[in-house]
């Protein structure tokens, strides 16, 4: 979908498709339109009166053919209630208002940049949300059927409209860089949407391979035995599949020693390993490698997005299957950081190749972590598919990312890091247990086993169990993956 600003009159713009807004409880339409047109603010008066038209978040209401304005039809979608007002309203709103476009067929959208009238919200963050909306709102993954359905109605243009000279170059800013992460993030939820015999560990990490070429960014892959990642071995002694550990750098300041670590779990497939999982909803274990898509997708941006930053994005990729040669419960394993642990379950195999990971980046110079990982589904009994866990050592890291979080429409939610947790990971056989054995608190166990190998260095655990693939959409996140955490790390790197 190509993206313009104009400034222009919305009454002589000619389109197929003109979409304007209206709070919840408002009366009379306001701003632009209403100035524009008398004969249509009189229209749309009445429709408010029938309440055909109330302004509910995402709600929309077509009107066609009205003779005052160039375009063809006209829809007037919900902003909700305007002391609510926020950028994911403005998502929300822009997802209902390209859906409405899909179904009539237009091909040529106009729109107004919602929340951009009120002053309580900058343009540029405005219109970003806008295009972050629409491209993301009308995500479908392709699939592999022989018979598939006829193609969905592609809206061929999008443009914001305003007759404000001001508000041009900063709404042009903002829509650059919102279609930019949004199909970032569309990329990222095809790679977890794929099924596991196509997005083997091989196949992601030649994806990465060509992502790195194509960006300059430097490319290194690992093959973990031979580089001595014991943990990430050991989940994957029981996969035919062959594990690699890949590595993308960027180098936005090479006279600054600090460098951000983005650490992805990636495994492609978990069937639970030994400690086998239950076959229902087992094949959506797919996307257990949700956390690399989004390093992946992140790492693919910077050479577009120049933020003056050194990110290193590590990610370890396996299989976790059951066979005669997987790791058992009760089985010792090594790892690279030379800690020995004790694995009580092989269904908490993330934990390990994260390990594994962590102690790579270290090694690589890593002067602060994030890692996300698809890690318990305690996190999910916690806190649903509404926010991400999130946990660490550095508070002023964990407050920042929250705070871009929020701001991206991406909820995350603090857990705690005590030390009950990593005292219930002691081993009797070997530094440290993988799982605590009670099942108790488990997004915080899961990360005081990671913080053992992270030690002191700055580190933030993004637990992304129940956010990073829905069973059914909302808004303008789709059925099946969402691409969280993209738009926060984008966000966390370029600010």
């Amino acid at each position: 979908m190509k993206v313009r600003i104009e400034r222009l009159s919305l009454v002589d713009f000619k389109c197929d498709l003109l979409a304007v807004n209206l709070f919840e409880g408002e009366k009379q339409p306001t701003g632009a339109i209403a100035a524009a047109d008398k004969a249509l603010k009189g229209l749309i008066s009445r429709l408010i009166r029938e309440g055909s038209i109330d302004g509910k978040l995402g709600k929309t209401t077509l009107i066609h053919c009205h003779a005052g304005l160039a375009a063809d039809k006209l829809v007037v979608v919900g902003l909700g209630k305007k002391d609510k007002l926020d950028l994911e309203a403005i998502r929300t709103a822009a997802s209902a208002v390209i859906k409405q476009a899909r179904e009539v067929k237009a091909r040529r959208v106009a729109s107004i940049v919602h929340g951009s009238g009120c002053g309580c919200l900058p343009p540029a963050e405005s219109a970003k949300a806008v295009i972050e909306g629409s491209v993301l709102g009308v995500y479908k993954f392709a699939g592999y059927a022989k018979e598939k359905e006829k193609p969905p109605f592609e809206v061929k243009e999008l443009v914001l409209l305003d007759i404000d000279r001001a508000k041009i170059k900063p709404f042009a800013a903002g829509a650059k860089l919102g279609l930019i992460i949004a199909e970032a993030e569309n990329h990222a939820r095809d790679l977890v949407n794929e099924p596991s015999n196509k997005m083997t560990p091989g196949a992601f990490a030649e994806l990465a391979r060509r992502i790195a070429r194509i960006n300059g960014l430097k490319f290194t892959s690992l093959d973990p035995k031979a580089a001595g990642m014991a943990a990430l071995q050991a989940v994957a002694k029981g996969s035919d599949q062959p594990p690699r550990l890949v590595a993308l750098e960027y180098r936005g300041n090479p006279r600054s020693k600090e460098k951000i670590a983005l650490v992805g779990k990636g495994i492609t497939f978990d069937s639970g390993g030994i400690s086998l999982k239950p076959s229902k909803n087992m094949d959506e274990m797919k996307s257990d490698m949700a956390g690399a898509a989004a390093v992946l997708g992140t790492m693919s941006l910077l050479s577009d997005l120049k933020p003056k930053k050194n990110v290193i994005g590590v990610i370890p990729l396996t299989e976790n299957m059951p066979s005669g040669h997987a790791t058992k419960p009760g089985d010792v394993v090594g790892s690279l950081a030379g800690y020995t642990i004790e694995v009580t379950n092989t269904d908490a195999e993330g934990r390990l190749i994260l390990a594994d990971a962590i102690t790579y980046a270290k090694k690589r110079g890593a002067t602060s972590i994030i890692d996300v990982a698809t890690l318990t589904g305690g996190c999910i009994t916690a806190l649903g598919d509404a926010a991400t866990g999130l946990i660490g050592n550095d508070q002023p890291l964990i407050d920042r990312i929250k705070k871009m979080g929020d701001h991206c429409g991406q909820k995350m939610w603090q857990l705690p890091l005590y030390d009950e947790y990593k005292e219930a990971l002691k081993s009797s056989l070997a530094d440290l247990k993988n799982t605590s054995g009670t099942g108790k608190a488990s997004p915080s166990s899961g990360a005081a086993f990671l913080s053992k190998f992270v030690g002191a260095t700055p580190w933030a655990h993004l637990d992304i169990a129940g956010t990073a693939f829905l069973e059914k959409g909302r808004g303008y996140l789709p059925e099946g993956a969402t691409g969280v955490p993209v738009r926060t790390l984008i966000e966390f790197l370029v600010s």
